[in-house]
């Protein structure tokens, strides 16, 4: 048998999350003791209880803890993360903890410490008792993991699709304003549904005002806007009359064309063949920007980056420093 000790505070009542937490030890095949219970006297108090949670085993223990953690129980006396020695180069230990976009603390030697380069889908290794994520590939052998059973959230958005979008809009600027107020960093992750739209002059406009520090896209982004600047068109149709022209499909094919026979993006500026648009915008600003690759591309286009794992350790690093991502138009960029 093995057992933890858990506190509960607030409302835990009229809530209910008291006899959920009850319900949850029982429905597991678990056990439980209260150790301690005060009521708050007021509306305003908040309640408190201590309890033992018992399991059969560590495994069986640690699935009760985990969902009860979700319902707002942590640990009486935490201790120290459990850390595993790295066996192999690109892998970690069996039991490693996953980590999440949340910013996430984890105890090393009775001391509380911030993980370090924050991201999903990765594992935590100490690295001079500082806690650093690291991604599977980047990890050596010897290096320190830390194990043990996390809890795994998936990125959530605030913003409803419900709610008006003037009003979004107008949070979303004063927003912006707010953090360049502040000297801080803004990045933008573009799809090409902003062109398809007709809004990529707006953003041009942003990136134009000093308002995009970072670029994220693909080879699509770059190819239509560069398109829609060169011919008013989008994959050949027009963003104007939203009707397809004809031979436009040759209009998309002769941008990359064009693109590659000139060597770069850049080089197509300085002949005055691009003349505005978000590239145009991020270039002559020296914005720093990746447009990375995938297996649908057409061309790509020079300065795409076709080698995935470098994409990505491209963006990590270019991410660090900013305050606020806009993320539009791309599930598959905003995620990365």
């Amino acid at each position: 048998m093995r057992q933890e000790t858990i506190e509960l505070t607030g409302h835990i009542i009229d809530s209910m999350i008291l006899p959920k937490v009850f319900d949850t030890i029982m429905e597991d095949k678990g056990d439980f003791e209260v150790l301690e219970f005060k009521i708050g006297k007021k509306k305003t108090e908040p309640s408190y209880t201590k309890i033992l949670v018992k399991g059969k085993d560590n495994e069986h223990l640690n699935t009760i803890l985990q969902k009860l953690q979700k319902l707002g129980a942590i640990i009486a006396v935490p201790k120290d993360a459990g850390i595993e020695i790295a066996d192999m180069d690109g892998a970690a230990p069996e039991n490693f903890c996953p980590t999440t976009n949340q910013k996430t603390y984890i105890r090393i030697l009775g001391e509380w410490k911030e993980v370090k380069n924050q991201k999903m889908d990765a594992c935590i290794v100490i690295e001079n008792n500082i806690p650093v994520c690291k991604i599977f590939r980047h990890i050596k052998k010897g290096d320190k993991v830390v194990v043990g059973l996390g809890l795994f959230g998936f990125m959530r958005s605030e913003t409803s699709t419900e709610k008006p979008t003037i009003t979004l809009i107008k949070e979303v600027a004063n927003e912006l304003k707010k953090i360049k107020k502040l000297n801080g960093k803004i990045g933008v992750v573009c799809g090409s549904a902003v062109i398809h739209t007709g809004a990529s002059r707006a953003l041009a406009e942003i990136i134009k005002l000093g308002y995009v520090d970072a670029f994220f896209a693909g080879n699509a982004v770059a190819v239509r806007d560069i398109e829609y600047e060169i011919y008013g068109t989008s994959l050949g149709v027009n963003i104007e009359t939203g009707k397809v022209e004809q031979y436009g499909y040759r209009k998309h094919t002769s941008t990359i064309n064009s693109i590659i026979r000139l060597g770069s993006i850049k080089k197509a500026i300085d002949k005055g063949i691009i003349k505005h648009g978000m590239m145009y915008e991020l270039i002559t600003k020296n914005i720093p920007y990746i447009l990375a690759g995938s297996i649908r591309d057409d061309g790509p286009i020079p300065g795409v980056i076709t080698d995935m794992c470098e994409s990505q350790d491209k963006m990590r690093e270019l991410v660090q420093d900013l305050d606020l991502v806009l993320m539009m138009g791309s599930m598959l960029h905003s995620i990365a």
